[in-house]
């Protein structure tokens, strides 16, 4: 299995020359909002560069539901932080918008999604992350959460180097479909 720098690289590259990018973050919003609907919190990253708009999901979901933010920490922990506008964020650790860290914290339960970021991602829900392991620690703590992972179809790939540890998402929705993943064990 290739190196995980070498395939974060290669599925960089490919992100960032993915056609029609506008049109297709408006699908896959629009599909993720008709799944959310259920759900009273979503916990969400701010997306920065490529990655599929997060931001203009924030402010659809802020009308209707608890809407958090993480923030990293210099110990490797992440937690997430209530925000009733995106303008509540500003720029943290490794320059990506957070919120401030004395918003109060969400209550997690069955009802919550966790959108989880990643630069490439399998059918059964493993995912190639950017190498911190913050969503896995945190995930660790809440099995409860339904993990969702946004991406392009590009992005789905056969195989990825993944570890026993690392958690993997429920569903991976994408402009073409959305997928149910290790399915078998729910």
């Amino acid at each position: 299995m290739e190196d995980k720098k070498l395939m974060r690289k290669k599925f960089s590259e490919i992100r960032k020359n993915i056609p029609h990018k506008t049109e297709k973050d408006i699908l896959i919003k629009n599909i993720f909002l008709e799944n959310a609907r259920n759900a009273n919190t979503i916990l969400l990253y701010a997306s920065f560069s490529t990655e599929i708009d997060t931001l203009s999901i924030a402010e659809e979901l802020i009308k209707t539901h608890i809407v958090a933010f993480p923030v990293s920490h210099k110990d490797g922990i992440m937690t997430f932080h209530t925000v009733h506008s995106i303008d509540e964020l500003h720029k943290g650790m490794y320059g990506i918008y957070e919120p401030d860290i004395s918003l109060p914290q969400p209550v997690v339960n069955d009802k919550t999604i966790c959108i989880l970021p990643g630069l490439a991602f399998m059918t059964d829900g493993s995912r190639l992350g950017y190498g911190g392991g913050y969503y896995d620690r945190f995930l660790e703590k809440y099995p409860q959460i339904n993990k969702t992972a946004l991406a392009y179809e590009e992005l789905i790939t056969e195989s990825l180097p993944v570890m026993p540890h690392d958690i993997k998402a429920d569903y991976i929705v994408t402009p073409e479909r959305t997928v149910f993943c290790h399915a078998e064990q729910r």
